[in-house]
């Protein structure tokens, strides 16, 4: 993914002209380009780019990978929980979440009623092209770490699908290409953002 987000500097644009109703919720799985893509959004659209994960790692002063070692993963769950509540309720923008904030029902029925959910699509060749030389995902710390990705892709699929919307990831476009799509999507629900000359 490093190659993915090293495009990130030169692919910074002017702010189109767009008014974000409510907090856009970045899901899907590891590898997707939740944060990079999120990040480039809310750029675009010159709105807050919030991170649920990084939140949780400044509230705690570890990493997620040190989260889960010393405390688990319930425990890391409740804190994703309220993090997401608390930043659904801040100013409106792009939230990046991890992973697994979305298979939580309470989680997916509260983005529904304060923000928008949108699912990075991402094939399996893709995420694994993406997250097989990182150390730093826990849920992969395996024996066969591509077995995993897989058995987890499988599970978190049918539920990434209860996303208010969704987005097709191309390894083809780049992080400038993918934000766009992303815009593109949203705008086609004018609860959530709106040409602000219209």
């Amino acid at each position: 993914m490093r190659e993915f987000e090293q495009t990130m500097a030169d692919d910074q644009t002017s702010v189109l002209p767009y008014r974000l109703k409510k907090t856009v919720v970045m899901v899907g799985m590891m590898g997707a380009g939740k944060t990079a893509v999120g990040r480039a959004v809310a750029a675009k659209l010159g709105v807050p780019f919030l991170d649920s994960d990084a939140e949780i790692e400044a509230a705690a002063n570890l990493s997620v990978p040190e989260i889960f070692e010393r405390d688990g993963e319930a425990f890391f769950r409740k804190r994703e929980s309220e993090v997401i509540a608390r930043l659904l309720t801040t100013t409106h923008g792009i939230l990046s979440t991890g992973g697994g904030a979305f298979l939580a029902e309470a989680n997916r029925k509260l983005i529904s009623e304060k923000g928008v959910s949108i699912w990075l699509n991402a094939d399996l060749d893709l995420l694994w092209s993406r997250v097989k030389h990182k150390d730093t995902r826990p849920l992969l710390r395996t024996a066969d770490p591509k077995a995993t990705l897989t058995a987890i892709y499988n599970d978190r699929v049918p539920l990434y699908r209860q996303a208010d919307l969704s987005v097709a990831c191309d390894p083809g476009l780049t992080i400038d290409a993918m934000a766009d799509r992303v815009i593109d999507t949203l705008v086609t629900r004018d609860d959530v953002l709106e040409r602000s000359d219209d």
